[in-house]
């Protein structure tokens, strides 16, 4: 198997993050916004499910970026747009979007059962940042979808802090509704523990 072209290697709970985007309700040609795009790894699993989406990936780390065009290039995925943005600073211009994925910066404590070291430098008081963090972000995505689009939150954390608490933000502040939510426990699977959330506007 040719890596990239032919298969991608993924966590299992990053492979089972794919059921949640068939509730997207991505139709032929929908705009879809992977707006911390990372690597490409989301973004592969929805042009899979759908070659005609109007794709925009987007990060704030230039090198990622890079990364992510030659992974997209060995993918062969070519249409597509990409935004250097930073998204706790404001919303992006633009028209509106179908569909937004954010797999949005995290503690990352879900991933600690195969990385338990970073428990040991943990500061407890992160959560707080990160969670302020993942706010800002939302704010500014959601206003980028229009009305009646989904958005799929994903964090790899395990805290209710950056996970339902975030929920419950996007519902009373940002005028979205939970379609479907859950905390997908890994560790007695040798997989990373994520959380995924549905969100309709």
């Amino acid at each position: 198997i040719e890596l990239d072209r032919e298969a991608v290697v993924q966590d299992l709970h990053s492979q089972a993050t794919g059921a949640y985007m068939d509730q997207l309700h991505v139709k032929p040609g929908a705009r879809i916004w992977d707006c911390c795009a990372a690597s490409g790894g989301k973004s592969i699993m929805l042009y899979d499910r759908d070659h005609t989406i109007k794709l925009m990936v987007s990060d704030v780390r230039p090198s990622i970026l890079a990364n992510l065009k030659k992974r997209f290039s060995r993918a062969g995925i070519t249409r597509y747009d990409t935004r250097l943005v930073d998204l706790t600073s404001g919303p992006i211009d633009g028209p509106d979007f179908d569909g937004i994925v954010v797999d949005a910066p995290c503690t990352g404590s879900g991933t600690w059962a195969r990385t338990p070291e970073q428990l040991s430098f943990f500061n407890p008081a992160e959560i707080s940042v990160y969670a302020a963090r993942q706010k800002k972000i939302l704010t500014n995505i959601v206003s980028r979808l229009r009305s009646g689009g989904h958005l799929l939150y994903i964090t790899c954390s395990v805290f209710r802090q950056e996970n339902e608490e975030l929920v419950n933000f996007a519902c009373t502040q940002l005028g979205m509704m939970a379609e479907r939510h859950a905390v997908l426990t890994g560790y007695s699977q040798r997989a990373d523990s994520m959380f995924v959330a549905v969100l309709k506007k």
